[in-house]
């Protein structure tokens, strides 16, 4: 049986990118897979990558060595058949704790050997969600493409095969009329 982890990089549980995750983890369970689903913000406290090359060791090889809420979660990825990914768009990029996370995941893997750049012998299948409120037909004009796409290469080249799915437009709060929210109306 395929073990699916799902991790939600979305600091606000319940909304848009949580959702996107859940439905996804449910056709995964539909198709017979297992999943796990992990909420990146509720884990304790964690850093993006401090390259200290303790991943590049012969003893600790292609294993990022810095011992924190996300050492449990880089080892469930590697052995998992499979990753969802879920992160709003921030400013222009995706979460800070989504960052961290990639930055730690793809670092771990790469070699700076040129015959063999990633040391990651288990490619699995990664499917990347991103949402914002920004329309999706103005994702080029604004640079979210461009964006996406590094994530994409990274994660194509280190993780495995990455599929993005967009979703813009999504809601910011509850009840607008309770802010000043004209440009994300």
């Amino acid at each position: 049986m395929k073990h699916i982890v799902a991790i939600n990089a979305s600091p606000r549980n319940g909304w848009n990118t949580s959702k996107l995750v859940e439905a996804a983890a449910k056709g995964a369970k539909e198709a017979g897979a297992t999943v796990e689903i992990i909420d990146l913000y509720k884990l304790k406290p964690f850093q993006g990558c401090i390259s200290c090359f303790g991943c590049k060791l012969p003893k600790t090889f292609g294993q990022c060595v810095s011992k924190d809420g996300l050492s449990e979660v880089l080892d469930k990825i590697r052995k998992a058949d499979g990753l969802i990914l879920g992160s709003l768009n921030y400013l222009g990029n995706l979460t800070a704790g989504f960052r961290a996370l990639y930055e730690r995941l793809i670092f771990q893997s790469l070699t700076y050997n040129k015959e063999r750049p990633n040391c990651n012998e288990h490619l699995i299948p990664v499917l990347l969600i991103t949402t914002s409120n920004c329309d999706e037909s103005d994702y080029d004009k604004v640079g979210y493409t461009g964006m996406l796409e590094s994530y994409k290469k990274m994660l194509d080249t280190f993780v495995g095969p990455t599929k993005v799915m967009i979703y813009g437009n999504t809601l910011q709060v509850e009840d607008y009329s309770n802010y000043d929210l004209s440009m994300a109306i």
